[in-house]
């Protein structure tokens, strides 16, 4: 399995942080198999797109939220590295206390 767990909905409560916050957040190594992700399903054309982080972070988005790491945006990134024979990422990582 490429991913410790897929969800559907994220256990932490909502952060508001804004993508400007985001931006701030310095990326960092994350293994695949240690993310949880809370999408189910990808648009296919997600994945594939050439340009799919034209508008977006170039990082996908982790909450660390009581010792576990989920995979809150950036699902089709962490996809294509697996497809690459990758096994990690970088992303930006949120601690959310709880």
């Amino acid at each position: 399995m490429i991913f410790k767990a897929v969800r559907d909905g994220a256990p932490y409560p909502d952060h508001h942080t804004t993508l400007k916050a985001w931006a701030e957040i310095p990326p960092r190594p994350i293994r695949l198999a240690d993310l949880i992700t809370t999408k189910r399903e990808l648009a296919l054309d997600k994945l594939l797109a050439e340009d799919s982080t034209f508008y977006g972070d170039l990082f996908p988005h982790v909450v660390e939220y009581q010792g576990a790491l989920y995979l809150e945006d950036g699902l089709h990134r962490a996809l294509r590295a697996a497809l690459q024979q990758r096994n990690q990422i970088h992303a930006r990582v949120l601690v959310v206390e709880g």
